[in-house]
Formats: structure tokens, sequence, C-alpha cells
């Protein structure tokens, strides 16, 4: 479909004049279909979030172009694969979330073409390192934090333009969407890019007591979901306020609004900390190339220009970029070389070209014997997570909270010995038709050789290529 000419008519007297639309890029961390009041039958209140989808286009089959965050941001960012990137692994000590200095932002585009640009909330694509800072990636504006994730009262490693802002012990959910509302009113009168990067509902898993209370009392969720359904719709009041904005400013018809999350939920914890919760039946959950751990809500809301409707496309947060770009009429020589596709013609109702997508993650340096998929149509065959793969060693896990707490104890990138590559081992392989199988329930592996065979050269392929990207002279990690 042409999309041009789609840009925002604006009446000034007799005069038309042709504005590029705002564009505010809700991401959240770590939250499922199932965190959805409007999939979850209501069991939480996301009246706002949910508002987005009974007005926009949603997409049913929307997939994280990772199961941890690191490498789903820097996909979304650069609408590549993210061992292109060179952000493998969330571990910021180690410095494999840095985005390579040669990569071209979403937020570097939007910048040149007279866009102010913000990032709000959580990084993760270089904390340590000023030329990984925000800053020097794009954005005009960053309040936020750069690392993993960060206490909700007593954080350390807030900033805002590269200056520490003290904890004042508020909620830091309601601080970033009172600071977003300020960055749509302050920039109202020219075009805006606003990444608005949530941390909830992300570990430690805190909220006002209050909030937590109304999940607590139902007697059917243990401590940590309680608190989680509390997080989310602290997140949700928070994204009520900047639509209102919008309103009330009169630019809610020249903005669109992208929701998504990074990746699927954390189930981790034991007991009446578990966070093990509903997520519409899907197997797996976040570090998981399972469908509970890459497939993710998406919705676009751009009032006026978009018919609600629900498009049932397989989709990536590889696509973002491209879509952007040519939605919002973007100058740029980058586009050719962006693992996704455009979504500017699905999102009016047009189909989108047959394609294969790709995932894999492991610790440390990239491995393909497990936590590694490909599907092509209906069908995706993976290599089952090796869980010693996806581990970390109780020395790590202490460097990886120390660092949030101690940010200036970190000038540089720990010299830590990488880890020595294990044996190779025969990847435990598994097929799946996903469209008669959404759960992952059937294995298919022993009734179709043919296709397995060839699912599996894909993959290989795929592999080979993105990590000769990764590694090669004028692409390694800066």
């Amino acid at each position: 479909m042409d999309t041009t000419g789609l840009l925002f008519d604006v009446m000034y007297g007799e005069q038309t004049l042709q504005m590029k639309p705002n564009v505010v890029f809700v991401l959240v961390d770590d939250m499922g279909y199932g965190d959805m009041g409007v999939f979850n039958g209501g069991i939480t209140s996301t009246r706002h979030v949910d508002s987005l989808v009974e007005d926009g286009v949603l997409f049913t089959d929307c997939y994280s172009s990772s199961p941890v965050c690191a490498p789903a941001r820097a996909s979304i960012l650069t609408g590549k694969y993210p061992q292109r990137t060179g952000v493998i692994d969330t571990l910021e000590s180690r410095g494999h979330d840095r985005l390579k200095l040669s990569e071209t932002t979403l937020a570097d585009l939007f910048q040149r073409n007279g866009y102010k640009t913000g990032l709000i909330g959580k990084w993760h694509l270089g904390s340590i390192g000023d030329e990984y800072h925000p800053s020097n990636r794009g954005f005009d504006y960053f309040f936020g934090f750069r690392g993993g994730w960060t206490d909700y009262y007593d954080y350390q490693n807030l900033q805002r333009n590269g200056v520490s802002v003290p904890s004042d012990g508020s909620y830091l959910t309601e601080r970033l969407s009172d600071d977003a509302v300020r960055f749509v009113r302050e920039n109202k009168d020219q075009p805006f890019f606003l990444h608005l990067t949530y941390n909830a509902p992300h570990f430690p898993f805190q909220a006002p007591d209050s909030a937590i209370e109304k999940y607590r009392e139902q007697g059917s969720f243990t401590e940590a979901t309680s608190c989680i359904y509390a997080m989310i719709e602290e997140m949700d009041n928070g994204l009520g306020k900047i639509l209102s904005e919008l309103r009330k400013l009169d630019i809610e018809r020249n903005t669109i609004v992208v929701f998504t999350s990074d990746n699927g939920p954390d189930f981790g914890g034991e007991g009446d900390q578990s966070a093990k919760r509903f997520n519409c039946d899907l197997k797996g959950s976040k570090m998981r190339v399972y469908e509970g751990g890459i497939k993710v809500p998406a919705v676009v809301r751009w009032t006026g220009n978009l018919s609600p409707s629900r498009c049932n496309h397989v989709i990536s947060h590889l696509d973002w970029f491209p879509t952007l770009v040519e939605i919002c009429e973007l100058e740029s020589e980058e586009d050719d070389d962006v693992d996704g596709v455009s979504l500017a013609g699905a999102l009016y109702g047009d189909t989108l070209p047959d394609r294969k997508l790709f995932w894999q993650w492991n610790r440390h340096i990239p491995k393909l014997e497990g936590n590694a998929a490909v599907r092509d149509g209906n069908m995706k065959l993976l290599h089952a997570p090796i869980e010693a793969h996806l581990a970390l060693p109780r020395w790590e896990i202490a460097i990886d909270e120390d660092i949030k707490k101690h940010p200036d104890l970190y000038p540089e990138v720990l010299k830590i010995e990488e880890q020595t590559p294990v044996e190779p081992v025969e990847p435990v392989v598994e097929l799946y038709d996903l469209h008669e199988d959404p759960t992952e329930s059937n294995d298919l592996v022993q009734c179709y050789p043919d296709r397995v065979q060839e699912l599996e050269e894909y993959l290989r392929g795929w592999f080979t290529k993105v990590e000769h990207d990764r590694l090669s002279p004028d692409c390694a990690a800066n």
C-alpha cells in the first residue's frame, strides 16, 4: 500500500499545514498477554491499555526478537536481529548490553528529521561509558536509568540528562509518568518522538501497599503476583495521564501511540514469591524461546487515521523501525539494511510478505544448541532451552545487583574472562504447528522429518550469518 500523504493536516485560518505525526512509543518490561484485563477476563485493571486495544490496531501475533530485554530493545531501535547490533545479553557489567556505536537508532532518525526526541525510563543499551549514553544515541532528553532494573523507591541510578537525580522516596513509575506528561506538554508545538520505557512489572516486585491490597484480598494470587498486578495497574494509571494530556492539548489525532512489551512475563520465584500466573496458556516464560517468552502484546492507535481492528499477521519487534520510518516519512539511508518489514500497509488492512523469523539467546557468548528457534508460516522448530546456559553463578548475580545500587563504582566494563565454551551438545529439537497448537503441546518432530531438516538448515544458516555480522571487524562491538 502507498502510505505517502498520510501526514496530519492542521487548519490555520484558510491555510492547511501538513505536520508530521508525533510518536509515543510505550514499552513495558516483562508483561504478557495474560497481564492485560482485556485478555484475562478482568483479573487486572488495565482500562487505559484496554482502551488502546479497543480503539487501535491490535497485532495478535507479535513477537519480541529475544526472550530477554536488552537484545529485544536493540531490535526495536535498529530493526535488526540483536546479535547484529552487538547486544547479546543483559549483563551491563560485562558490556553485553552495549549497542554498537556504528548503529543508527530510531531516535537518531527522528532527531535528524526535525523531531524533539525523549527517552523516559529504562535504557539498558549501554550502562557503562559516556559514548553509550542515550544523549549520544539520538535522544535530546533522558530521564531514567541506564541499567537493567532498579529499586522502585530507593533508586540510586536515576538521572536527568547525565545529572544524578536522588531518590525522594516516591514511586518510580509515577515519576516516569509525570515526566512523560511534562515532556508532551512542553513539546506540543513541534513534532516529537517519546520513547516511554516503563520498568514495570520487572523485578523487584514493589508497589504502593494500597494498590497491592486490592489483589491480596481476593485470595487467589501469590504475594508476588498480587504485587505484579498492582505494578501493572500503576503503570496503566500513568498511561492514562499521558493519553489524557494528548486529548487536553488537542494533539491526540496527530499522535501515533504504540504499546508493547519487551518480552514475555517472568515466572520465577518459589511459594508465595512465585510470579507464575495466567498468560493465555502459552508455554514457557521470559528467557525461553517458547511462545510464552517471545510472544507479546502490541497495539497501535492513531486516532482518526487508523480504524480499530485486529491484525493476525505474524510481526516482530524488528518491524517497528521500518514502520515508523515509512509512516512518519523520515529520510533514512539505513532502512535498506534492516531485518524487519514495514507494517504501514498492514495497519490499513493489507497483507504482509511471507518470511521466516529467528530467535536465539543464552548467557554470555551465543550458542546455537539450545534456546533457538525459527518460525516459517505456521511451523516453528526450536532447540529446547538448556537451563544451565541461562543461569548465572551467585557471584555474578551479586555483581548485577551491586551495579544497580552503586553505579559510580563501575566506570568501566569489568575485565571478566568470558565463559569457556562448553563442548557442543546435540540439541533437543521440537516442532510445532502454531496454527493448530498455539500452546505448543503436541511435538511433531517425529511426524515431519523432512520439514525438520529444512527448518534446521534455515536456523543454522541464519545463526552463522548473524554471528559473522557480530564478529566482523567493521561491526565488532565498539
